[in-house]
């Protein structure tokens, strides 16, 4: 998986969501984990990161929120040179064909079906941090 150290930032409009996601990677090991309540402020802290040299890892982002939606952030994150091979999993409960083709047409890494299980959260970090490796070697 990533590093126990990895900054990991949880997007979601939920705070119940957002803490239970919190807790599951916290009992997974995972301590630099940071919130946001929707995509927006999302992007705020990922773009602060890069100018201070502190990027995030890791964004699992809720699908529908208000002001700028988890698809809309993985569109702006995939266009910047920046951003655009940051590991990003999406949370929905969408299952409508013409979301799941728009998120892949935008290299999203992975899904995360609400409700979040812990196990499936630990075999899906297992997952994405070998297929970064793997382009990384690439």
């Amino acid at each position: 998986m990533f590093s126990r150290d990895s900054r990991i930032l949880i997007v979601d409009d939920m705070a119940t969501m957002r803490r239970l996601t919190v807790y599951q990677l916290g009992i997974l090991g995972y301590r630099n984990v940071e919130q946001a309540a929707d995509g927006q402020q999302a992007l705020d802290i990922i773009l602060k990161g890069i100018n201070e040299d502190n990027p995030v890892g890791l964004v699992i982002s809720d699908w529908n929120m208000p002001l700028m939606s988890g698809i809309e952030l993985l569109e702006i994150v995939r266009k910047s040179r920046h951003t655009t091979d940051l590991p990003f999993m999406l949370v929905t409960a969408e299952d409508e064909r013409t979301q799941v083709v728009r998120a892949i047409k935008n290299r999203v890494n992975d899904y995360l079906i609400k409700p979040i299980d812990k196990n499936v959260l630990e075999q899906k970090l297992h997952f994405l941090e070998k297929q970064t490796k793997s382009l990384k070697a690439a």
